[in-house]
């Protein structure tokens, strides 16, 4: 490799930020020196610069080397890494003022989307989103009787290294910012355990009369992913608010949808600390899902309810009158809290010393459907555990650990399971396997982890034997991966799609006197 020069990458990395508009003309010398004073550079390139593309992150990988090989970044980790290119990127983000100011001045002139559009590139084009680490994520879709299953494996967070995850837990622990969505994450420097947000900008909205903002996930899971988050550190509740937010937020970006998990532990997301939601430009499997069984009700005559065909319990509702929706959703909310059906395994409520332990919740889904209605889905959800399900009754049982252990959140409800990273190596050994390339006992003393899977490798060998062509054991492993998913989905539904369990289901909508 050619030796980096600094003052060359420094200037590639002007030409993009004009070309992507973070920074105009007046800003070019400032931004320079900025960049020259992080970097130790005394004087600046003097050549030309190639018009070709630029790739932003070959530019930052250069400087990022050029920094460590000077000193200048003390740690080659990915940490390290990460923490200095987005100080380097902060240099070259417009201001939160000005953001918001370009965001407000597009909806008014061109609309919503057009603001969003603006957006989304945005926090591309700062890095804040890392697409290249997000195009790394695996993804395809499973056939199944519920419809087509989407299935990612998430490769876009970097791994640890062993010293970094020494140094964070012997680093000093700061309650500043409390948490990831925190509005001060805006412009935050970062530490070792908790992520540089110098390129992060966020949008403010009105929800219910409360300061809430709209930023975007920096890992994005599916097509402009979006996170909804409270101005203030509160933990997630489900109230009537909610439902009026999650309605007002449709109202002002009717092209996208907007959901909420479920506000108890096991059954919910994995930051029930700070209240927020997700939404984004995505049509899950859930939504094309068809309703089983429709029932209507004496005091929401306009409201049309439904059982949808989903491997969770859904209760659909679709109108023209959001209030009707917002108000009906809620009095479900409320009844599933205190309902209880010990014939099906369901109870609202556990006795301890402390008091009672609520069991009961919902995970919540609004959008605007094809037919310009609005429409809502209520998920009902049960986070009670078991002798025999100690991580949940209504949560992946322990026979699917080895492909998702983790909670069901909102995302998986809809039909997109994120899968972890490590089963992108996995599945490869099991290919091989399929192939005939190695035993099964081979792999397992090459690859000691694959031990979790041996029982589902062997019934894969029992349906499909170990003569595959690579691109059939590829088709095979991901046909099956999303079969378990399917699975995974069935478990965490708390009324099955068998005869009992629609009666039992039937039973909670007669309760809620729908007919």
């Amino acid at each position: 490799m050619d030796k980096i020069c600094p003052q060359k990458e420094i200037e590639r990395l002007i030409r993009y930020a004009l070309d992507q508009k973070l920074i105009t003309q007046y800003d070019v010398i400032p931004s320079r020196n900025a960049l020259m004073e992080l970097l130790e550079v005394q004087e600046p390139y003097e050549g030309t610069i190639d018009d070709a593309d630029i790739n932003i992150y070959d530019v930052l990988d250069h400087l990022l080397d050029y920094a460590y090989e000077k000193g200048i970044l003390k740690e080659n980790t990915n940490t390290h890494r990460d923490l200095f290119d987005t100080k380097i990127m902060g240099l070259l983000t417009p201001r939160q003022g000005e953001v918001v100011r370009t965001f407000e001045e597009l909806e008014q002139k061109e609309g919503i989307k057009a603001a969003t559009d603006y957006f989304y590139d945005f926090s591309q084009n700062t890095t804040y989103i890392r697409m290249n680490r997000i195009e790394k994520n695996l993804y395809w879709r499973t056939h199944t009787e519920y419809g087509d299953l989407e299935i990612t494996v998430n490769l876009s967070k970097p791994e640890k290294d062993p010293r970094e995850i020494a140094a964070a837990k012997n680093a000093p622990q700061s309650g500043y910012p409390k948490c990831l969505l925190c509005v001060e994450n805006v412009g935050y420097a970062g530490r070792l355990n908790h992520p540089a947000r110098q390129n992060h900008r966020i949008i403010p909205l009105n929800l219910s009369g409360e300061a809430w903002y709209f930023q975007y996930s920096p890992y994005i899971y599916y097509n402009e992913h979006c996170i909804v988050l409270n101005g203030q550190h509160t933990p997630m509740k489900l109230t009537q608010k909610s439902f009026e937010r999650m309605f007002d937020f449709v109202e002002r970006f009717p092209h996208y949808f907007v959901g909420s998990n479920a506000d108890l532990p096991i059954v919910g997301g994995s930051i029930l600390s700070h209240d927020h939601y997700q939404g984004g430009r995505h049509t899950f499997p859930m939504e094309e899902a068809k309703e089983l069984y429709s029932f209507t009700h004496k005091d929401y005559k306009d409201v049309k309810i439904g059982i949808v065909k989903w491997p969770m319990s859904a209760i659909r509702l679709r109108g023209q009158n959001r209030k009707d929706l917002e108000s009906l959703s809620f009095a479900i909310l409320e009844e599933w809290r205190k309902y209880s059906d010990e014939e099906a395994g369901i109870l609202a409520f556990t006795k301890t010393d402390d008091g009672l332990i609520p069991h009961n919740t919902v995970t919540p889904i609004v959008r605007k459907n094809k037919e310009g209605e609005w429409e809502i889905d209520l998920v009902l959800r049960n986070n009670r555990t078991s002798e025999e399900h100690p991580y949940g009754i209504f949560h992946p049982h322990e026979e699917v650990h080895h492909i998702k252990k983790e909670n069901i959140g909102l995302i998986e409800v809809m039909g997109l399971a994120v899968l972890p990273g490590r089963l992108n190596e996995q599945l490869e050994q099991i290919k091989e396997i399929l192939k005939g390339t190695r035993s099964l006992e081979e792999q397992l003393k090459i690859y000691p982890d694959l031990s979790q899977h041996v029982h589902w490798i062997n019934e894969l060998i029992s349906s499909y034997g170990i003569t595959l062509s690579e691109e059939k054991a590829k088709e095979v492993i991901q046909k099956e991966v999303g079969v378990k998913f399917k699975t995974v989905l069935e478990h965490a539904g708390v009324y099955k799609q068998t005869k009992e369990g629609i009666e039992a289901f039937f039973r909670f909508m007669n309760h809620m006197n729908f007919f």
